[in-house]
């Protein structure tokens, strides 16, 4: 069914990292921006989980959260482990680099739960050239600055397709 015909079932999104307290907290935090201000909150569920369970319960990344506020972003999700239930739970698990990719693939049952599984900068619409979002934890200012700019170009790209796919326009 698509989500403009009866009742309207939601797309849900799942943003995934390594820890979910730098980059997948932050692509959470800009889609659902993003979707607020195209009015589509009835319709797309945005969510972030992490690979790993190092930082389950904990807010995002001080100095990620620092940077989002100067962008007018609120990342306040907590922390928590991807689980095999997600690939049941979710239409769009977005992975931010190769080695997440690996990971949440190997836990796919099915042909089905693969396809749900996309790298970030396969929406990338500006910043084509980049393959993964890196990984700005133990970089400087300008790596959360880079993360977020690439993020922000992803999101929007991936809004287009869901709107696209979903016949949103």
């Amino acid at each position: 069914m698509k989500a403009t015909e009866g009742k309207k079932k939601k797309i849900r999104l799942l943003f995934v990292c390594l820890g979910n307290i730098c980059r997948s907290p932050a692509a959470e935090g800009i889609m659902s921006g993003i979707v607020l201000k195209n009015e589509l909150q009835e319709i797309i569920e945005v969510d972030s989980a992490g690979t790993s369970g190092w930082h389950e319960g904990e807010l995002p990344d001080e100095r990620m959260r620092d940077h989002g506020e100067k962008r007018g972003y609120d990342f306040c999700s907590r922390a928590r482990k991807f689980k095999r239930v997600d690939f049941e739970n979710f239409d769009y698990i977005i992975v931010m680099d190769d080695n997440n990719y690996r990971s949440i693939k190997s836990l796919a049952a099915d042909h089905e739960q693969l396809k749900k599984v996309h790298l970030m900068t396969e929406f990338s619409v500006q910043f084509t050239a980049h393959g993964h979002i890196p990984d700005p934890y133990y970089g400087h200012s300008s790596g959360f600055e880079l993360v977020l700019d690439l993020l922000e170009d992803a999101c929007e790209g991936l809004l287009q397709v869901i709107k696209k796919e979903y016949s949103l326009f």
